[in-house]
């Protein structure tokens, strides 16, 4: 069949989905937590819908070179989450996650116990799930995926500008907690104050346990503003005297 822009943005919806999927047993298997990963609302990771639909249109003309497949896959999906991770960072002021603490990591973005599996799963995309998923495509009336591909797209949209404007939020109040004197555990102290928010604020610190919300700058501002203090208080001494 031919597979058109409507059918695209459906493979990214069931492909999120299907990542959320993954990223929450994996924390129930590791961490025995249920969690609702993602820094989206709904039950999906728009990192796993790009790196399948990249896999899908670029990556399926090499399904005769299962190895090939597999290396290619490895590369692209390793690139597409540094690059996510460092322009999150950026963007947002906080590190969605981290493996400075697995072996063979790169800055903490990447780590080779991750990148593995995105050769497996590419393979599984290309060789059995996106097969199927197209041939239920064919089977069902083009006017159902039609309304499916625009009550999703209204939903996704939704979400998108809730979760950002929850993010800019605690942008603000990421710059606020790093104003006050504080030289303890600061990040579990933003973790504190998020999770006295509204629910979303407390999925959001749930879905990434380990973000590091600037964490660096802060002590740094810490630090700047005791030495200044300090200075001042010297020169003060100096004048009485």
């Amino acid at each position: 069949m031919a597979v058109t822009l409507r059918d695209y943005f459906l493979l990214f919806i069931i492909y999120s989905f299907i990542g959320w999927v993954i990223e929450v047993i994996y924390i129930l298997i590791t961490k025995k937590s249920l969690t609702n990963r993602g820094f989206l609302v709904g039950p999906y990771c728009p990192i796993y819908g790009v790196g399948a639909l990249f896999i899908v249109i670029f990556l399926s003309k090499y399904s005769n070179y299962p190895i090939g497949l597999f290396v290619l896959a490895i590369v692209a999906c390793s690139i597409l989450e540094y690059a996510t991770s460092y322009i999150m960072e950026k963007a947002f002021k906080a590190r969605w996650w981290d493996y400075t603490n697995n072996k063979f990591n790169i800055n903490g973005r990447i780590c080779l116990e991750t990148m593995i599996p995105f050769g497996i799963i590419a393979c599984l995309v290309v060789y059995i799930i996106n097969p199927f998923i197209l041939k239920v495509f064919s089977d069902l009336p083009s006017v159902l995926l039609s309304v499916l591909a625009i009550v999703f797209a209204f939903i996704f949209i939704s979400d998108l500008i809730t979760s950002f404007n929850i993010i800019n939020n605690f942008k603000k109040t990421v710059k606020v907690v790093s104003m006050e004197d504080r030289t303890g555990d600061i990040n579990k102290y933003i973790k504190r104050t998020l999770l006295k928010k509204s629910f979303f604020y407390r999925r959001l610190i749930n879905a990434f346990p380990k973000s590091k919300a600037n964490i660096i700058n802060i002590k740094n501002k810490i630090k700047n503003k005791r030495q200044t203090k300090k200075s001042k208080d010297n020169k003060n001494k100096i004048k009485k005297d």
